[in-house]
C-alpha cells in the first residue's frame, strides 16, 4: 500500500535535482566572426538582404574588437542602400564613418554615403535639400580622401549637383518672371552667376538678365549681355535668339 506513494515521492526528488538540466536551455554558442561574415556574404549576394543585415550585426554586436567588424558595419549600410532603404543605409555609413575614419575602405563608404542621398534627388521643381547634401558629402569625400579612386567620379558628380541647384534658381527665376516680380527675378540670375558661373544654365540665365534689364529701361546693360550672348555662347538658342535681338535693334 505504500510503494506507489514511494515511487511517485523519489520521481519528485528526480525532477527537482535535476530540473535546471531537464528544462533550462543551453545558451547558443556565438559563431566566430569569419563564419558570420561568410554568411552575411552569401546571403547578400542572393539579395536576401534581412538575413544578410542579422548575420553582420551579429559580428557588430558579438566581436566588436575583430577586424571583420567595420566591414560588417559597412555592409549593413550597404544592405539597405541595394534596397533603396537609404535613410537607413544612411544612419549606417554615418556610423562607419564616426567609428572608422581612417579605416582603408572609409573612401568607398563615404562614396555610398553622398550616393545615398544622389540617388533621392528630387526633380528641378521640387526641394532640394537632398541635392544639397549629396555635393556636401561628395565634396566632403574630395577634400578628406584625395587620393581615393572615388574622387574622380565625385567631382562629376558635384558638377551635376551644381547643375541641379542652379537648375532649381532658374527655374524660381522665370517663376518670378511670370509673376512679374522683376527685383526677385534679378536676385535669383544674379546669385546664379556668382554661385554657378560654369552650368549649362549660364546662357539662359543670362538672356532672362537681358530681359529684366529691358524692362528695367537699361539699354546698355540690355546690349552688353547680349553681345556676350553671341560671343560666349553663339551655338546655343540663347546666343542665337540674342544674335536676332541684336540685328533687329540695329534695323531700327
Amino acid at each position: 500500500m505504500t510503494f506507489l506513494p514511494t515511487l511517485s515521492g523519489a520521481l519528485t526528488l528526480l525532477l527537482l535535482l535535476g530540473g535546471c538540466g531537464i528544462f533550462t536551455q543551453r545558451p547558443e554558442p556565438i559563431p566566430p566572426a569569419a563564419e558570420l561574415y561568410e554568411r552575411g556574404e552569401f546571403e547578400l549576394d542572393r539579395r536576401r538582404y534581412e538575413d544578410a543585415r542579422t548575420n553582420f550585426k551579429r559580428i557588430v554586436e558579438r566581436h566588436p574588437d575583430s577586424s571583420l567588424a567595420p566591414r560588417a558595419r559597412f555592409l549593413m549600410g550597404e544592405a539597405y542602400y541595394r534596397e533603396a532603404e537609404f535613410d537607413k543605409a544612411v544612419k549606417e555609413f554615418e556610423a562607419f564613418m564616426s567609428f572608422y575614419p581612417s579605416h582603408m575602405i572609409a573612401d568607398l563608404v563615404q562614396y555610398r554615403l553622398a550616393m545615398s542621398y544622389y540617388d533621392q534627388m528630387k526633380p528641378v521643381e521640387q526641394d532640394q535639400a537632398l541635392t544639397q547634401k549629396a555635393m556636401d558629402q561628395f565634396k566632403r569625400l574630395v577634400k578628406e580622401y584625395p587620393e581615393s579612386r572615388y574622387a574622380t567620379n565625385a567631382l562629376a558628380y558635384i558638377d551635376i549637383c551644381r547643375g541641379r541647384l542652379a537648375q532649381k534658381e532658374l527655374w524660381v527665376a522665370n517663376y518670378y518672371w511670370v509673376q512679374g516680380n522683376v527685383v526677385a527675378v534679378r536676385q535669383r540670375l544674379e546669385l546664379i552667376l556668382k554661385d554657378y558661373p560654369r552650368t549649362l544654365v549660364i546662357p539662359e540665365t543670362l538672356f532672362l538678365l537681358a530681359e529684366v534689364n529691358a524692362r528695367d529701361g537699361l539699354p546698355d546693360e540690355t546690349t552688353k549681355i547680349l553681345r556676350r550672348l553671341v560671343e560666349e555662347y553663339p551655338y546655343t538658342e540663347w546666343g542665337r535668339r540674342a544674335a536676332q535681338r541684336l540685328n533687329t535693334a540695329a534695323q531700327r
